[in-house]
């Protein structure tokens, strides 16, 4: 596997500081917010200075029941290509359950959702992964996903799944050690153990990452600082292999560039005393082609794609629609998961609309986290913002005539019939006359 050496995840808040950073030798970047014809000027200058640059989709959805979208398989590749990428990286989650194949409205949950680790999910996941290598151009990694909750009537632990999903299709894995800790917190599943079954030769990169326990829960929010449990995990790893790469996650609360590139050198401390452990263990090259599986009889998913996609879709309706908690669900790690899943929906609305929350002030959050229990989200979030408005506006709120004026312009400008020109320079010039009166 080509070595990577230490990153960080670039985000347009710390833009200016990676490039200043010093002892960066690549960065990851989320594909879904990146246009391949409108690459930042960051991100460009960094290429050209030789920093490799690595799509990291969230949308994908590998371990839903359904096949891969192949407009979405289209639009990672070319973010794969527009960016000179080695390699591509997603996550084994499902993001989105019902529709067709189990005859009920289709979901979207808007974060990543853990897959049941069983035979059934394990052959979905497998002919949906070589699937998504026949469409990329370059190799493909997977990432193992913090979870709040578990599924019943497991027949896998995650070292065993992830075994097995190499196994089978060849691909790499991307082992997230803040992940590690957080199924160790909310599930009691032993990282020692998990990596103990990991096939590390298979290993393109690592994630590390902070987060914050509240009730005994353990939240991955890429907002904290990386705790000791997370740098003990990475030690481990490093002490079986020495890791192609190591990246920091950050996604919000930004800390100074000189906090940031303390936890870089701690994440490189925690690597380096891993690697002194070591005794002869060495990364190495990833079965199978780059990009191919490894050629294994394949198992027939046609039944199992219809049986994962119910259990799927009752999970995701219980957590967005309200319905009952799934027979064998733990209901508080549910509700949770549930209330975790809303609030993220308002932060991301709020990114993807900024309008909003200047219009509606102090307000937003709470209206949206009310909409959010009664309208779970079918489409993307630039979608949610238009929907959640309206829904606002149809329900005559807000109560002061003024905001909700206001509401209605940005709903219409967005959503409704085009503005005539005529409408739209009359209302700029009434405003123009408003700040300079005769």
């Amino acid at each position: 596997m080509r070595r990577l050496g230490t990153g960080i995840g670039w985000r347009p808040e710390i833009a200016d500081a990676v490039e200043r950073m010093p002892g960066i030798d690549w960065v990851e970047v989320v594909a879904e917010n990146v246009c391949p014809g409108h690459l930042p000027a960051s991100l460009v200058r960094l290429r050209e200075r030789g920093v490799t640059v690595i799509p990291h989709g969230v949308s994908l959805g590998l371990g839903g029941a359904e096949a891969p979208d192949a407009g979405r398989l289209t639009a990672l590749a070319e973010r794969a290509e527009a960016l000179g990428a080695p390699l591509v990286t997603e996550h084994i989650a499902f993001v989105r359950a019902g529709g067709p194949l189990t005859a009920s409205p289709r979901l979207e949950a808007g974060h990543l959702l853990p897959v049941p680790r069983t035979r059934d999910a394990l052959d979905v996941l497998c002919e949906n992964v070589r699937i998504a290598q026949d469409a990329l151009p370059v190799p493909l990694a997977l990432e193992n996903i913090a979870a709040l909750f578990s599924w019943p009537g497991e027949e896998l632990t995650e070292g065993q799944f992830l075994s097995e999903l190499v196994e089978r299709t060849g691909v790499r894995l991307l082992i997230d050690v803040a992940n590690l800790h957080t199924n160790h917190v909310n599930r009691g599943e032993d990282p020692a153990e998990a990596l103990a079954a990991l096939p590390v030769e298979a290993i393109a990169y690592v994630h590390v990452a902070g987060g914050f326990e509240r009730d005994g829960v353990w939240h991955d929010s890429h907002a904290h600082p990386v705790p000791r449990p997370v740098l003990d995990i990475l030690t481990g790893l490093a002490s079986r292999t020495a890791p192609p790469g190591v990246l920091l996650e950050r996604d919000e609360n930004f800390p100074e560039p000189a906090e940031l590139e303390r936890e870089l050198a701690v994440i490189r401390e925690a690597v380096t005393a891993g690697c002194g452990r070591a005794q002869g263990s060495s990364g190495g090259a990833v079965a199978g082609s780059a990009g191919g599986s490894v050629a294994v009889l394949a198992r027939p998913v046609v039944g199992a794609r219809e049986r994962v996609g119910v259990a799927q879709a009752a999970v995701l309706s219980a957590l967005v629609a309200g319905t009952p908690v799934p027979e064998g669900f733990d209901r508080v790690r549910m509700g949770v998961q549930a209330r975790a899943l809303a609030a993220k929906r308002a932060d991301v609305v709020a990114k993807v609309a900024p309008e909003l929350p200047v219009i509606l002030g102090d307000a937003y959050r709470a209206a949206f986290l009310e909409y959010a229990r009664v309208r779970p989200m079918g489409a993307g979030y630039r979608r949610d913002a238009l929907d959640f408005a309206g829904h606002l506006l149809r329900a005559g709120r807000p109560e002061d005539a003024g905001v909700r004026r206001a509401l209605r312009e940005w709903w219409l400008d967005r959503a409704g019939p085009a503005p005539r020109p005529a409408r739209r320079m009359a209302r700029l010039a009434r405003r123009a006359l408003h700040r300079n009166p005769a």
